[in-house]
């Protein structure tokens, strides 16, 4: 059926669908979305389309309408049923065919939504076929005259945990305890998979029960309130590390012994030193709003560090482009050549284990040679005009920025190596700010510069 261009707007997003259950996204929907992605890769010579889901309620029924709408244009289906993304990344590099991933990721309960790839894990986004996806939505998804695909299941998840445990070697590792916080996510189903079956490894499991109401908190690590209960379980259980995924579990988030947060930058900086150890010379993949220790490092090593825009359309496809052998960005998402090109939080947390296994010290001294300047995280003001207040900030910026480029919103470099980033949201009036300096002080001083005139 035909659905206004507004409505099918506020749901078919820019890399995926993402919207509340039963007001925005319902079978009916979905199904038309399976129908139209069947006929997009069909048209690419697909034959068949593996489907995986998370642990919220609505996540199986809208899974099977979806395959309704792939069966109808007559693709095969492969189920296999609860997974975590980069899960159902591993099946469709695995099985050489396109996937759809039934999640929400860190959203509240209410939410659900739809990640796509080509096969091998390559991305579908805006200008690679969403809005060709979108486009039929709305104007009503044409029928096919053809047999009906047909439907199979199977389960991938030790074949994928036995994939990456091959990527990583944790036979030398010394003994470790690690506390995890699945955030009552598809954590809960990898991790005991992954790790449960390394045997110099010591699981203290935290909301690991699959529960899509997030009784506990909400499964997002980006935001400090959701680290608290994994920094007081580390403290308490005296574990050598904690690490904590989000709802889909394709983001892994770090905290040392103490229970403090170690930056995704520095976890970027020791997968990059390790990924540049096996292959010198190797192209790392950062965005623009990634510690500058990122790309110091690389050019140390030897390596050709590449710049781009934020999120994981734009990193897939420079991937693609560079033959880089790994990215990262400050979201915690890491994405290996190894793995597809595809982001997974569970390698980059592998990586972590193996690089703190091997040596006979702490994980907060291992880190600390990559926390070589302050940030300020990421913050959002709420304005009326994004461009023109991001305008009144670089001209007040203008007699002290030594550059200015507009990559992906407005990047100022500073003197004594600080910058700030302020890129405009493009779903909601926000401006988001990051700023990065040598200390602490100046980067708040630099904030409270910046936000006097963003909010002013």
């Amino acid at each position: 059926m035909a659905r206004s261009a507004e409505f099918v707007n506020a749901v078919i997003k820019a890399y995926d669908v993402r919207g509340v259950v039963g007001e925005q996204i319902d079978g009916e929907f979905v199904q038309d979305v399976g129908a139209a992605f069947a006929r997009l890769m069909r048209a690419e010579g697909a034959t068949r389309v593996v489907i995986g889901h998370d642990m919220r309620e609505s996540s199986p029924e809208l899974a099977a309408s979806f395959a309704d709408g792939v069966l109808g244009q007559g693709l095969d289906v492969v189920h296999i049923g609860l997974a975590s993304t980069d899960q159902l990344y591993f099946a469709s590099g695995h099985l050489d065919c396109p996937g759809a991933m039934f999640t929400a990721s860190h959203n509240p309960a209410r939410y659900n939504g739809i990640k796509l790839c080509r096969a091998k894990a390559l991305p579908v986004g805006q200008d690679t076929g969403l809005a060709t996806i979108k486009d039929e939505v709305i104007n009503g998804v044409p029928g096919y005259d053809g047999t009906p695909g047909s439907a199979t299941r199977t389960d991938l998840l030790a074949e994928y945990a036995k994939f990456l445990r091959g990527l990583v070697d944790l036979d030398h590792v010394r003994p470790l305890t690690i506390a995890v916080d699945a955030g009552n996510g598809m954590g809960g189903h990898t991790v005991p998979e992954v790790l449960g079956a390394v045997p110099q490894l010591t699981l203290v499991p935290l909301y690991f029960e699959l529960d899509g109401s997030f009784p506990n908190h909400e499964a997002n690590p980006l935001d400090p309130k959701n680290l608290v209960d994994l920094q007081d379980l580390v403290r308490k259980s005296g574990a050598d590390i904690g690490l904590a995924f989000d709802g889909d579990a394709d983001r892994c988030f770090v905290v040392d012994e103490n229970g403090d947060p170690i930056s995704p930058s520095a976890i970027t900086a020791l997968v990059a030193e390790r990924e540049l150890a096996k292959e010198p010379g190797a192209v790392i993949i950062h965005n623009l709003i990634t510690s500058h220790a990122v790309p110091e490092l690389v050019h140390e090593l030897g390596g050709t560090p590449v710049r781009t825009r934020v999120g994981h359309s734009f990193i897939k496809q420079e991937m693609a482009a560079t033959g880089a052998v790994f990215g990262g960005e400050h979201s915690a998402h890491y994405y290996f050549r190894d793995f597809w090109g595809a982001d997974s939080g569970m390698l980059a947390a592998l990586h972590v284990l193996a690089a703190l296994g091997e040596k006979d010290r702490p994980i907060s001294e291992l880190m600390s040679s990559y926390e070589t300047y302050a940030a300020s995280g990421e913050i959002n003001s709420t304005v009326a005009d994004a461009q023109e207040r991001t305008m009144a900030v670089v001209d007040a910026f203008e007699d002290r920025a030594k550059s200015v480029d507009r990559l992906d919103g407005v990047t100022v470099q500073l003197a004594d190596d600080a910058w700030f980033n302020l890129r405009a949201s493009n779903t909601e009036p926000l401006l988001r700010l990051n700023v990065e300096a040598r200390s602490t002080e100046d980067v708040d001083a630099l904030v409270t510069e910046i936000l006097s005139i963003v909010r002013s």
